[in-house]
């Protein structure tokens, strides 16, 4: 019987598979961004030491899917570049990913979780749904030329949050 897959934290030496797992879908679906480049070619630069996590699902010693927490203000999170591998895919990783950045986020304190996706994601939006997330009118127009579908995940009740 194989072993469970393992959710766990970023580390140094996981960096490239977050790279190369997004790099997949995206190149597969739409085509690579100056914002994706910057976050997958230096994830730890910036996502990690500006108080974001990168989360890995991990079959053993290879990663199988992973999502990134980014720090957009102290009170706020974006929930981004989720991705599992093709045969992974139906396990329920992407869920146990996206709780363990909602977990995250509530820890560090935040009130507001959101993402920006793609209309043609339906299978992602429904799981983002699943996770709490609904959607709501984008505060601010979107980085991603890709991105038109903006969800968002209150933490806190009553929370009145300003992206700036």
């Amino acid at each position: 019987m194989p072993a469970p897959i393992a959710i766990v934290p970023f580390r140094p030496e996981l960096a490239p598979a977050f790279g190369e797992l997004n790099r997949a879908w995206i190149e597969r679906l739409f085509r690579m961004e100056e914002v994706d480049r910057k976050v997958l070619d230096h994830p730890e630069e910036a996502i990690i030491v500006p108080g974001g996590e990168i989360f890995y699902a991990m079959d053993g010693t290879e990663a199988v899917g992973t999502v990134a927490a980014i720090r957009v203000t102290p009170t706020s999170y974006e929930l981004a570049k989720m991705a599992v591998s093709p045969e992974y895919r139906g396990r329920g990783l992407g869920e146990k990913l996206g709780r363990a950045v909602v977990d995250f986020a509530r820890v560090a304190g935040a009130e507001l979780l959101f993402l920006e996706t793609n209309s043609s994601l339906a299978n992602a939006i429904r799981l983002y749904q699943r996770l709490g997330f609904v959607h709501a009118a984008p505060p601010h127009a979107s980085e991603y030329l890709r991105a038109d579908v903006y969800m968002e995940l209150r933490l806190r009740t009553g929370a009145n949050i300003a992206l700036e």
